[in-house]
This record gives C-alpha cells, structure tokens and sequence, in this order.
C-alpha cells in the first residue's frame, strides 16, 4: 500500500511539474506577442487543468491570442468556454464585450459588459469598455458619463482622463483636447500620452509635431502598439507610404489586433 501511495505522489508531483512549465512557456509566449506559440499552450494547459478557475484564466488567455491572430470566430469559443468554467469572470465578460463590439455587435456587447459592472461595480476597465460602446453608438453623453463615473472612485485613472480629452478630439474641439493632453503630460510623461497628443497634432496637420510625439512614445515604450498604428498614419499624411506599411507590421508583431487594420489592405497590399 505505502508502494502504491510513493507511487501516486511520485507521478503527481512530475505531472504538476510539467504543468508548471507548460504555464511559464505560455506566459513567456505571450509577453514575447508570440502568440502562435502562446495559443499552442495555452491549449494544452485547458485540457490538463481540473481546477475551474484556472482553467477559465487559460481559456480566457488562449481567446486573446486567437484574437491577436485575427482567429476571431476561435476567440468567440474559447472566451465562452472560460465563462462556462468560471461565470464570474470579470475579465471574460469584459473580452467578450469587446470583441462584440469590434464585430459591431453592440447590443451583445453592452448585455456581457453590464453583467461585469453588476459583479463588479467598480471596475473601472469596464466602464472604460462600456464608454467606448456607448461612443460607438453615438452615445456620447453616456460615454462622458462612464469616464466621469470612473473618476469618482479612481481619480488618477489615466484612461478615463485621456478618454475625457479623446472625446473632445472627436466631437471636433482640437483645442481643448491638445490642452488636456498638455496638462496630462505635464504631470506624467508616458507613452500613451504621447500617442495621444501626436493623433491630436495629426488631426491639426502639424505632421512634424506629431512625428517629434510619436517617436517619443515609442522611445519611452517599444511594444506599446498603438504608437506604430499612430506612426503609420502620419507617415501615410505625408506620402511615406512603404514606411507606414512597415511600422503596420511592428504593430501586429508587438500585439496589435491585424482584424483593425483592414482599413490598410489596399495600400499596404501594393507595398
């Protein structure tokens, strides 16, 4: 019997081992934006995890990259199958509201962000979500209202505060959007804040203040994607068109969704 039992532990501890290293070869995947290798792993890991929590995380985790891959009908299963194993994930709700939402599903988007906000009333990444829902339907007022609200419970919160001062970018104040991205920056110079006034300046068509901007944001952070979407549109205004295309391609290879760049295909197709 004690055979039988060293036996058991013996092959329990070499499978929890393997598991281990599975996890870290698909977190080390997905850090790296290698998301054929993280997809891969990631499952596995849902095959050989019992523990439901778990085992949504990794579901949940294997949806982003089939995402990041442009697999969407994919990362519409694997997200549900995390809700099925966890119904209380947050994370799942907010991915799957998302994704609704890129589709230009917005009724299913709202009903999967609503029911996060009801287990988590203050979440403030859903409510970042559910703004730019709202903003999609050309609710602005509602998605103003989502950014404020964010403010009462997370006043440093520097998505919501951008999202204030992107709001105004679109309803066509420049001006008083460039003025709120001056004062965020002045307090705290990142990335993304640069990214943001640069699309300001872009849309001003001071190219070359934006260009100075952009180069600062990917400066300060090289795998912060968003920058290169934002140089390739500068460079495109300014007919640089075989360098737009190439800082297209370090977007999606530093984790970009390649579904959101279609807008690009002629061009870049011609490159």
């Amino acid at each position: 019997m004690k055979t039988k039992l060293l036996f058991f532990y013996i092959a329990l501890s070499a499978l929890n081992s393997v598991s281990a290293q599975d996890k870290k070869t698909a977190e080390e995947c997905f850090k790296k934006a290698d998301y054929q290798c993280a997809e891969e792993q990631y499952s596995k890991l849902v095959l050989t995890e019992h523990i439901q929590r778990y085992q949504s995380e990794y579901y949940n985790l294997l949806g982003t990259s089939q995402r990041r891959l442009g697999k969407t009908t994919q990362a519409f299963k694997s997200y549900e199958s995390a809700l099925r194993s966890d119904p209380k994930s947050v994370s799942v709700y907010e991915n799957l509201a998302s994704l609704h939402n890129q589709k230009g599903n917005r009724t299913k988007a709202l009903e999967y962000i609503n029911t996060g906000i009801r287990i988590e009333p203050e979440n403030a990444e859903l409510y970042l979500t559910r703004s730019k829902i709202y903003n999609n339907l050309g609710k602005k007022d509602l998605a103003m209202e989502d950014l404020k609200h964010i403010l009462t419970f997370a006043p440093d919160n520097i998505f919501a505060r951008t999202g204030l001062a992107n709001l105004k970018k679109n309803n066509g104040d420049l001006d008083g959007a460039l003025k709120d991205y001056n004062q965020l920056l002045s307090e705290k110079p990142e990335s993304l804040l640069y990214n943001g006034r640069a699309d300001i300046y872009l849309k001003m068509k001071k190219t070359k203040e934006a260009l100075a901007d952009i180069n600062k944001a990917i400066t300060i952070d090289p795998k912060f994607s968003q920058s290169y979407v934002t140089k390739a549109a500068i460079l495109f205004e300014t007919g640089k068109d075989k360098e737009g295309c190439t800082n297209l391609e370090k977007a999606v290879a530093t984790g970009y969704d390649k579904v959101l760049l279609q807008e690009y295909n002629a061009k870049c197709s011609k490159k």
